[in-house]
């Protein structure tokens, strides 16, 4: 089995789908103003938004999204005008991470886990 997309809500198509193009996503499906999907710039998952009239209350997922060169990814995002709440910072389970929100409020996590992403110390075996 593999993943093969992820889909989260937004109020705002326009805004969400700029956000995520910014980080550096490609825009394969435009069914705007409903619905649109990315293909990640790695790998071969893809990442959709889909507009509803009111967002929901409480947790919503979080995702990820990683890259080698996370510090010059989030160096590269700022400079483009977004704001992060939480720069760059090695994380005790062995990530470096940088966390914002996209405009609808999901919360993304940019890091980079290198071999402690899928192996690490504490995996079972």
């Amino acid at each position: 089995m593999n993943l093969n997309q992820v889909t989260v809500p937004t109020n705002d198509m326009e805004a969400s789908a700029r956000f995520y193009e910014l980080l550096g996503l490609k825009l394969i499906v435009d069914a705007a103003p409903r619905y649109v999907r990315f293909e990640c710039p790695d790998g071969d998952s893809t990442f959709s938004i889909h507009e509803i009239d009111e967002l929901g209350v409480g947790e919503a997922p979080v995702i990820y999204f990683e890259t080698a060169t996370l510090d010059i990814e989030v160096k590269r995002l700022q400079d483009s005008g977004l704001s992060f709440d939480l720069l760059p910072t090695d994380q005790s389970w062995g990530w470096r991470e940088a966390r914002l929100q996209d405009p609808a409020g999901n919360k993304v996590i940019l890091f980079w886990g290198g071999e402690n992403r899928k192996n690490p110390p504490w995996r079972v075996q």
